[in-house]
């Protein structure tokens, strides 16, 4: 679905700072960013407080303002602003989540890390940041680098690309690769503890 017009004038208002611009932004999207923080966190078995919800929400508006409307001004509208705002959104929470080291153990939420592919929306786990890097050793140090950056960091794969001078479009396929090798590992790890 590309842009609609509602949105590319919201887009416009915002960006020439119109009076209630961001205010008519944050009404028509913080249903949708409600919606992501508590979709991240049920996908991760996290109860998440009040607090936390808009701590999170108030986090993702801030990455929408930060510089100027960076965010926006990146658009360049080839899917809904919608589509758009909600992997702007999942990133946030994720890095964020990761920054707090939140961890599920039981219905409570208390200190959490976890492995997550917002490109294609499987989610792959892994609750202990040291086995994580032990599993990165494992990888070639070129594809332990772009699990890390994309994963631990969460940087996007433009990020990425210029971050290590990679082609932009190979990161997907190492992704894949490195994280059906450390799948293979935790596996492998599970049945000799078993």
């Amino acid at each position: 679905m590309a842009l609609s017009e509602i949105d590319k004038q919201l887009i416009d208002r915002c960006l020439a700072h119109h009076p209630r611009a961001w205010e008519d932004f944050v009404d028509r999207f913080l249903g949708l960013v409600v919606h992501v923080i508590n979709h991240t966190g049920d996908s991760r078995s996290l109860h998440l407080s009040e607090q936390d919800r808009e701590d999170f929400a108030a986090d993702v508006f801030l990455a929408v303002l930060s510089d100027n409307f960076a965010v926006l001004r990146r658009f360049r509208g080839h899917c809904s602003l919608a589509t758009y705002l909600t992997v702007i959104a999942r990133r946030v929470v994720v890095r964020e989540l990761l920054k707090r080291k939140i961890i599920a153990h039981g219905p409570h939420v208390h200190d959490v890390e976890h492995v997550a592919d917002a490109s294609a929306g499987v989610e792959e786990r892994i609750s202990n940041r040291e086995e994580v890097e032990r599993l990165l050793e494992e990888l070639t140090p070129d594809d332990a680098d772009v699990v890390r950056l994309y994963h631990l960091d969460g940087k996007s794969y433009h990020e990425i690309s210029e971050d290590l001078g990679i082609p932009e479009n190979s990161i997907g396929p190492t992704l894949t690769r490195a994280r059906a090798r450390m799948r293979r590992l935790a596996d492998d790890q599970a049945v000799k503890q078993a």
